[in-house]
């Protein structure tokens, strides 16, 4: 079969592919990838004649087996390749799919969870596979009309307030310093405390040094100052036509003032200066329509499908993991057999 593993050890090959594909996220890149220090990250590259279609994973040992499954990093992934999903032929992608088979099957590896790229058509490489499930809506802003007309779809009130907010005398700028970067963990640990995050999310200064500190150009931290306070920051990761929120945090003494209305709005205007198409918001806690996604639903009305890809490759031994762990029968969670243990 027609495809190779490119590994994290090999970042000039992982990087050609993605820099080679039509479109892809951040959240595609090796140095994204290179971040995690406990995963086992790796490029699943299915190539024929001159397209490839390259699908970034991790790897994880299931306890007490010889088998593993497959997961994507937190963000949008899903396959990337060098020709739009639309116009592939039939023949090719019956060929990917062969071959995803062949390798999950002398893998050893029982699933595969991965988060899709909303803008991309990559159900469609996917739905013969098998395994697509919705996960709710996400919300994007269109940047290819005139901020004016952006501004027009916001809702009455969120308009109102931004006005308001833009007319205190706060200053919003990019921040690049160990300082700025030690005050965004300090909001940012705060806010996820107070929010009872779970530990994956708990990012800590070492973490987001090293993530505005990769190769690639395309993450920033923006910031939100009161006089020299800072009082909201979010990171925004971008490529040639989307942009989009990575995490965000905000002062808790501020909370009740929403700076992060008024920081969604100046990025807009950010990634229209960089040619950027699209502003990716995003959607509700674990794809539902909850308070976030209407916080971010009040900034336009455009939205996308989003979806995850959870495919089961050996349903017998996936059975007996989920018996051998008894898991919940009626839990949502992929791969079930972790719910009980993530």
């Amino acid at each position: 079969m027609t495809y190779q593993l490119i590994t994290i050890r090999q970042r000039l090959e992982w990087t050609a592919y993605v820099q080679r594909s039509i479109h892809h996220d951040f959240h595609h890149t090796w140095s994204y990838h290179s971040l995690g220090e406990d995963t086992d990250p790796f490029l699943f590259v299915f190539e024929e004649q001159d397209i490839f279609i390259a699908l970034p994973l991790l790897k994880r040992a299931i306890e007490g087996t010889d088998w593993s499954d497959l997961t994507s990093v937190y963000g949008y992934t899903g396959p990337i390749s060098n020709r739009d999903f639309e116009t592939l032929d039939e023949a090719l992608i019956d060929q990917f799919r062969l071959s995803f088979l062949d390798f999950m099957k002398h893998g050893k590896h029982v699933c595969v969870f991965s988060r899709l790229q909303p803008f991309l058509d990559q159900p469609r490489l996917l739905e013969k596979i098998g395994g697509l499930r919705d996960n709710g809506q996400t919300v994007y802003i269109d940047l290819r009309i005139p901020i004016e007309m952006q501004r027009l779809k916001y809702e009455k009130r969120l308009a109102r307030k931004i006005r308001q907010l833009r007319n205190k005398d706060f200053q919003i700028r990019e921040a690049d310093s160990l300082a700025d970067i030690k005050a965004f963990t300090a909001m940012y640990l705060d806010n996820m405390e107070r929010n009872g995050a779970s530990s994956r999310y708990l990012y800590d200064e070492a973490y987001f040094k090293r993530l505005l500190n990769t190769t690639e150009p395309d993450c920033r931290l923006i910031m939100v100052y009161d006089g020299t306070t800072p009082i909201c920051g979010n990171i925004i990761m971008y490529t040639k036509h989307v942009i989009r929120n990575h995490l965000s945090a905000t002062a808790a003494a501020y909370t009740q003032l929403s700076p992060s209305k008024l920081i969604i709005d100046e990025i807009s205007i950010i990634a229209r200066q960089l040619g950027i198409s699209y502003y990716h918001l995003g959607g509700g806690l674990n794809g539902k329509p909850d308070s976030l996604f209407q916080f971010k639903s009040a900034f336009s009305d455009l939205i996308l499908d989003d979806k995850t890809w959870c495919f089961i490759a050996d349903q017998e031994r996936y059975q007996q993991l989920v018996d051998a762990r008894m898991a919940a029968a009626e839990s949502t969670f992929f791969p079930q057999y972790r719910a009980l243990i993530s």
